[in-house]
């Protein structure tokens, strides 16, 4: 499933007619196409950010929802956990790791899941 999220409205994608073909999504689907069932049952879906401004990989796990980044440019991905409510210093969302482009799609899917499984925010 794919989102988008524009001036604070979320709205469902719908493959194919509404859905962006930039290469930030094109390399989000790539992604997104071998993640392993056991992220696919943790609700992971393609979400595109007007707002704050990134495309990525949302993983609803059990602490919380977990955005991996698509970079932009040259950067770096990110793998974010998005922090329902503010913490104590204000901070909405907590960078767990980064890593660099030099991975293939497949790699990139693995590094996220097994990050995410054995840090214990996969079931």
């Amino acid at each position: 499933m794919e989102i988008q999220i524009s001036d604070g409205i979320v709205r469902r994608v719908r493959g194919g007619i509404d859905a962006p073909m930039n290469g930030l999504a094109i390399q989000a689907r790539t992604v997104a196409n071998f993640l392993p069932l056991l992220c696919q049952r943790a609700g992971a879906s393609i979400v595109h950010n007007a707002d704050a401004k990134y495309t990525g990989i949302r993983f609803d796990t059990k602490v919380g929802p977990v955005v991996l980044e698509i970079p932009n440019g040259d950067g770096p991905y990110r793998l974010v956990h998005e922090l329902i409510e503010p913490d104590e210093n204000g901070r909405t969302e907590v960078e767990m790791r980064r890593f660099p482009q030099i991975y293939k799609p497949q790699g990139v899917a693995h590094i996220t899941a097994e990050f995410l499984r054995s840090r214990g925010f996969l079931k």
